[in-house]
């Protein structure tokens, strides 16, 4: 999840020398870890339990057993819930740790100061909304999102990014040296009810005339699930340490690759009309309208240009985007009717449509 759409400690690289042979060494035969995930059942956790599992480990998810029950299967479950009932964690021991579920540093510090001698390593899932602005290319040491008060827990558009530096922070202090901070973009694939990925292809797959943003070349920035999953089984099993993005490199994806990436996945008729963005702006099309895509200019210059070369250097592998998109409209085409018609991001059929007629009228006639 990312600032914009919410809508949406240094690192320890000396370790980095040595990773292409830890690679080779984990991929050929990993030792069997006990693993604790803090929720679980949502869109990282699933696909996170799938890997381990495929490499031998022994998965405890902790959570309050109200959502997805029975989505993962072949685990433990602990049932409690973040916000101070975590009886069930005390007393037991597992090699790490993975939360993908906390957004304030009060509920980090609260588990991370119980599982501090449970645990040798903590695994928070932050955000790159942790960066104080997009109007630069920023990399794991560029200025970090602040608040004025920081006992703040209300969670929004202006918050969430500072948030997730606090909960950084309180990891940290509870584990200074065991803690691996993972800040993805925009986490996109099957299983992402966000619908802020999945808009395009299911969009492209109906058909028709398809408004797109600005222009092919505009470049976007995503990182697939399952590639985010991989990524934080190999820093596990390998104790790696440290900050890392997860996004895909600057200059790999661009909004015209991927639309047709779903025209040839959906195999349809559609017809792309490239709408350029100042005129977009005028109509009040806002974040969520045209999700993944941002205009690349003043306070988002650099939105798509984070560096993704530490957790390169360090294992992470980026999918073909073809692959996402053909896996996510599968995924899409699998769920129930209901919503599939009615997804949570993307413009409405309506307003798509007034949108593409606003634009013709204002061309030139022939």
């Amino acid at each position: 999840m990312d600032r914009r759409e919410f809508l949406n400690a240094g690192a320890a690289l000396s370790l980095l020398a040595t990773l292409p042979a830890l690679n080779a060494a984990a991929q050929q035969s990993p030792r069997k870890l006990k693993i604790l995930i803090l929720g679980g059942t949502r869109f990282i956790g699933p696909h996170v339990v799938e890997v381990a599992q495929a490499h031998g480990h022994e998965i405890t998810l902790f959570n309050r057993g109200k959502t997805n029950v029975g989505r993962v299967k072949d685990v433990e479950i602990l049932h409690g819930d973040r916000n101070g009932q975590l009886d069930t964690l005390k007393g037991r021991k597992w090699d790490a740790v993975l939360d993908t579920s906390a957004f304030v540093p009060r509920v980090v510090t609260l588990s991370a100061d119980l599982l501090k001698d449970s645990v040798s390593q903590y695994v928070y899932v932050s955000s790159i909304s942790a960066y104080a602005s997009f109007a630069i290319a920023n990399d794991e040491n560029s200025p970090l999102g602040k608040l004025q008060d920081e006992t703040v827990e209300k969670v929004d558009e202006n918050t969430y990014g500072p948030l997730k530096v606090l909960c950084e922070q309180a990891a940290e202090r509870a584990m200074p040296g065991h803690v691996t901070v993972l800040r993805p973009g925009y986490i996109v694939g099957p299983d992402d009810n966000s619908d802020r990925f999945t808009y395009w292809p299911a969009r492209v797959a109906r058909g028709g005339e398809v408004l797109a943003p600005n222009t092919p070349q505009d470049e976007i920035q995503v990182i697939d699930v399952r590639d985010l999953a991989a990524f934080t089984v190999m820093c596990i099993e390998q104790r790696v340490m440290g900050i890392f993005n997860l996004v895909s490199p600057p200059h790999t994806f661009t909004m015209g690759e991927l639309l047709v990436d779903c025209s040839s996945a959906a195999k349809s008729d559609a017809r792309i009309t490239w709408v350029p963005a100042e005129f977009l702006e005028a109509h009040q099309v806002v974040d969520g309208d045209l999700p993944i895509w941002s205009h690349a200019v003043g306070e988002n210059a650099g939105f798509a240009l984070t560096s993704a070369k530490r957790a390169l250097d360090a294992g992470f592998k980026v999918r073909p985007l073809n692959a996402t998109v053909r896996d996510t409209l599968a995924w899409q085409l699998s769920r129930p009717a209901e919503q599939q018609a009615k997804l949570k991001a993307g413009l409405t059929p309506e307003r798509e449509r007034e949108l593409l007629a606003a634009w013709h009228d204002s061309q030139p006639k022939s």
